[in-house]
């Protein structure tokens, strides 16, 4: 994998989605989609693009998501290794989950 991973994982559904919304807008980034952890309701939102523009994304993301609910954490990932592509790709929603 070449280009850089963003990930936000937030409480609740709605601050995902806000901070998706907030983090596509902010930066050239892809939104690949999300994932909900089994019972606890924190949602994990991931993207992709280049190591700055998923960093501004990432922090725009965060800032809009803490205005409407929690966040829980976030992390930028600057050329994650090959081999763990699989797992970001493994999606509960997202560009992955449909092109199967």
């Amino acid at each position: 994998m070449k280009q850089a991973l963003g990930l936000i994982e937030t409480i609740g559904l709605i601050s995902a989605i806000e901070a998706a919304d907030a983090a596509v807008k902010a930066a050239n980034i892809t939104l690949l989609g999300y994932e909900n952890t089994k019972g606890s309701g924190k949602i994990t939102v991931k993207f992709v693009g280049n190591v700055g523009a998923v960093q501004a994304g990432v922090a725009a993301g965060v800032a809009a998501a803490t205005r409407v609910g929690k966040v829980y954490g976030s992390r930028v990932i600057p050329r994650p290794h090959d081999e763990i592509e699989a797992l970001i790709r493994n999606l509960d929603r997202g560009q992955a989950a449909e092109e199967e």
